[in-house]
């Protein structure tokens, strides 16, 4: 299990990547923290979560 913005998730073995496209996140308006290190966005297709990662996802939102 993976705890995203403080709810536990079974997603260990899935990239960053395919995590956020199948969240639906823009992977051009979000910042990703695992572990207390902020990943780049050419890491998030790398990274695989694994089974007690922490991770906080901010989605940013444009408007006025």
């Amino acid at each position: 299990m993976v705890k995203i913005n403080g709810e536990q998730k079974d997603v260990a073995g899935l990239s960053v990547k395919e995590y956020l496209v199948g969240a639906n996140y823009s992977l051009f308006r979000v910042a990703v923290e695992l572990n207390g290190e902020i990943l780049k966005k050419n890491e998030f297709e790398s990274v695989v979560f694994k089974d007690g990662d922490v991770a906080e996802i901010v989605n940013f939102v444009g408007g006025g």
